[in-house]
C-alpha cells in the first residue's frame, strides 16, 4: 500500500506460508499493477491486469496460491504472462 510508483522489469513479491485462496485490493495504492496469482508448483493460476488505483474492489486468486507478483501495468501481456505458465524461484516446488 502507498505505492506511488513501480519502475519497469521491478514488482513486488507476496509470499504467504501456505497455499490459500487470497483477495487483494488496490486501496492506497496510486498506480496501476498487473496482478499475478501463483500456486504451490509456481503455476500461474490467473491475472488481474491494469488494476485500478485506490480501489475497493477484490480481486481474487482463481484457486489457492502461495504468492502473488505485483507489476506495472501492462507489464504482463509486454512479457506475455498467461495463466499455467509457471514462476520458477525457491519458494516454488518445481
Amino acid at each position: 500500500m502507498f505505492v506511488k510508483s513501480l519502475a519497469p522489469g521491478s514488482g513486488m513479491l507476496f509470499l504467504f506460508g501456505e497455499a490459500q485462496y487470497v483477495a487483494m485490493w488496490m486501496k492506497n495504492t496510486y498506480v496501476a499493477l498487473d496482478m499475478v496469482f501463483i500456486d504451490a508448483a509456481g503455476r500461474i493460476t490467473n491475472i488481474a491486469a491494469d488494476t485500478r488505483p485506490l480501489s475497493l474492489e477484490t480481486l481474487n486468486s482463481a484457486g489457492p496460491v502461495i504468492a502473488v507478483l505485483e507489476l506495472p501495468a501492462g507489464a504482463a501481456q509486454r512479457f506475455g504472462l498467461r495463466p499455467g505458465d509457471r514462476a520458477m524461484g525457491p519458494a516454488f516446488r518445481l
